[in-house]
């Protein structure tokens, strides 16, 4: 069964050896050069997709709009993309032992954005890889740290979180 990995967990590409990638730093911000007229009433946020290469060889990377799909909310609807403050991953050779990172802005409604799911489609050398899906939320932190999240009800994103480090402490034994 296919489990999403948590928001800042690394997955690795067994298809190109030494290839891995990760969604992080999922936090409010807002863009750079100004909010779009369309996320009008909406909450901005922004997240991090880095592709690291500890591999022996070098791969052209590509990460662009069209690649990366953002969900929000227990209903998964689609989370506004501000493809203009965006910045892309195109075609980028990352060398060994090297980084690229991706910045995406979105919004959506406050209410929603406690569960955020991001899905990445990285095309590698001009192959397309595998889907991956990360799960996360903001304000995930604050929970941890001993609020209750949703008014005593976990969020998915630390369900998963809980069930992914009960894994790795069976497996660790």
């Amino acid at each position: 069964m296919y489990e999403p990995n948590v928001v800042g967990d690394w997955q690795e590409y067994d298809e190109h050896a030494g290839l891995r990638v990760r969604v992080h730093r999922l936090e409010r911000a807002e863009p750079p050069r100004g909010r779009d007229d369309a996320a009008e009433g909406l909450t901005y946020f922004c997240l991090r997709v880095t592709v690291e290469n500890r591999g022996e060889r070098g791969f052209g990377v590509h990460l662009e709009d069209g690649q990366i799909d953002v969900r929000i909310g227990p209903d998964g609807e689609g989370a506004f993309v501000d493809w203009r403050n965006s910045q892309f991953i195109e075609g980028f050779d990352v060398y060994p032992l090297r980084r690229a990172t991706a910045v995406l802005y979105a919004a959506g409604p406050e209410a929603a954005l406690g569960q955020v799911d991001v899905q990445i489609q990285l095309r590698v050398d001009d192959e397309w890889a595998g889907r991956r899906m990360w799960s996360g939320g903001l304000g995930l932190h604050e929970a941890a740290a001993g609020a209750p999240a949703g008014g005593g009800r976990e969020s998915l994103a630390r369900q998963v979180s809980n069930f992914l480090r009960d894994q790795a402490e069976e497996g660790t034994a």
